[in-house]
């Protein structure tokens, strides 16, 4: 004879539908250890993702951008996987929003916000938009070119800037070569973007080029004027 056995079952607490929900109301709704959930996938047997997330934002608020990685691979579950994709949508956020309304008072306030592309094989072309208080309005990658070259015309620089209502522009374009010395070409475009910059009346108040180690100022140098 088999006895009957009344098993109690516990019910879990439901998983909150955050990516659902997310896709509903916008990237803005969730809190900041929901974003974590969302980036991590999953906890462990022994962390909960909730709990994890949890840990993940404390380290965040108490440790600095080049420390994060190793903070983060000291929580329980937390592997190189799941520390690096925190770690990489930090450093992408920052490098495409959080210059947005930046104060540029030197060529060294813009340096963090473009040195990224310092990294890159070809060479990149960005216009920087400036309000008139010569805050950030955004940052435009105006061309992309060779290893040693790249086109730029006029037009794509100052097109996006009459539309965003910039007031100045700084110019920015790196250098894979490693050398901030600028071209003979360098000079010749910076010239003609400053004719029609004032043609315009947007003017272009500096143009940086960029290193892994260093940059050029075009201003600092006395190099930024037109053809004239």
């Amino acid at each position: 004879m088999m006895k009957s056995e009344n098993r109690i079952q516990t019910k879990r607490k439901p998983k909150p539908q955050i990516r659902e929900m997310t896709m509903q109301r916008g990237i803005n709704f969730p809190s900041d250890e929901e974003l974590v959930m969302m980036i991590l996938g999953s906890g462990t047997k022994t962390l909960p993702l909730e709990e994890m997330s949890f840990k993940v934002c404390r380290v965040l608020c108490q440790t600095k951008a080049e420390k994060i990685i190793p903070e983060l691979l000291k929580i329980q579950g937390i592997g190189h996987s799941k520390a690096l994709a925190i770690a990489s949508s930090l450093e992408l956020g920052r490098r495409f929003f959080c210059h947005k309304g930046i104060k540029i008072k030197t060529p060294e306030d813009l340096i963090p916000f473009v040195t990224h592309y310092t990294l890159t094989k070809q060479e990149h072309f960005l216009s920087v938009m400036l309000s008139g208080a010569n805050e950030i309005i955004d940052i435009h990658v105006a061309s992309v070119g060779t290893v040693n070259y790249t086109v730029v015309h006029p037009r794509e620089i100052f097109s996006l800037a009459v539309k965003e209502n910039a007031s100045s522009l700084i110019l920015c374009h790196n250098h894979p070569s490693g050398s901030v010395t600028p071209s003979n070409e360098d000079i010749e475009t910076t010239k003609r973007l400053v004719d029609a910059g004032e043609i315009i009346g947007i003017p272009v108040i500096d143009h940086l080029i960029l290193t892994q180690d260093s940059h050029f100022s075009f201003f600092e140098h006395g190099l930024l004027e037109g053809k004239k």
